[in-house]
């Protein structure tokens, strides 16, 4: 089923440096100012960009740096799996401007890799009844990480304007929301799970409070969770934690 036009207006607000995108949005709430939903504020340089788990993001003249909210109504499915709803808008984005979509791939929770390096990363945060997302896309250049291996869309010989990019993002981004609400959260996970790992991948994850667990990936629960085979061939579903590819499966 085809997602309806968007009913809400956007804006695009785009200053030079800032702090962090989703920190600057969630004052705003706290500060009572209203957030139409499809606004979205971009920056060109992050001062205190910020990933899952604390982590620092950081950015690079060029990249893509920006966060938007949705308003969660009475009806709409859980607002977690926003990030799902994201990471399809950010993949279907990258997409329109890679010469060879071979290797771009969504991992659960909130990445996108490129033949197997982070390209990519969404950040949620809730205040009240706005859920914040906020998307960095390395378009231009990569940074160094001490744990995971990085990647920029210009590794793969294409050369994306920023500006060009954010359009497409927000367009995408529009679509799925419209999806989500429209469609329910089964249409959601299904469009989730076509651009993520094959089936039988293996995985390991480390849950909060527990040891690392590794098994075989299952795809997704009916509430977006990651689903594992263990060893011993009980499944067991992931709703929070690192997830880390290790490759191909049996199946």
């Amino acid at each position: 089923m085809e997602a309806p036009a968007p009913s809400f207006p956007q804006r695009l607000e785009v200053v030079e440096r800032i702090a962090s995108t989703n920190g600057e949005l969630l004052d705003r709430l706290s500060r009572g100012e209203g957030l139409r939903e499809g606004d979205w504020l971009i920056a060109n340089r992050q001062e205190s960009g910020r990933g899952r788990l604390g982590r620092q993001w950081q950015d690079a003249s060029g990249n893509f740096m920006g966060s938007t909210g949705v308003a969660i109504r009475a009806g709409d499915p859980l607002p977690h799996t926003l990030a799902l709803v994201a990471g399809i808008a950010v993949h279907d984005a990258v997409a329109a401007f890679l010469p060879d979509r071979d290797g771009l791939m969504l991992k659960w929770p909130n990445d996108l890799l490129l033949r197997g390096a982070k390209l990519a990363g969404i950040l949620l945060e809730r205040k009240g009844d706005h859920v914040i997302i906020g998307i960095g896309v390395n378009l231009v250049s990569a940074p160094d990480l001490p744990d995971r291996a990085t990647i920029s869309v210009a590794a793969s010989d294409a050369q994306v304007d920023r500006d060009a990019f954010a359009n497409r993002l927000v367009a995408s981004m529009a679509d799925e929301i419209m999806r989500w609400r429209a469609n329910g959260l089964a249409d959601i996970l299904a469009r989730w799970t076509a651009r993520g790992p094959v089936l039988g991948t293996r995985v390991a994850a480390n849950p909060a409070g527990e040891g690392q667990l590794t098994g075989t990936y299952r795809g997704l629960d009916p509430d977006g969770a990651l689903l594992m085979r263990l060893a011993g061939g009980a499944d067991r579903a992931i709703h929070a934690g690192e997830v880390e590819l290790l490759g191909n499966g049996e199946d």
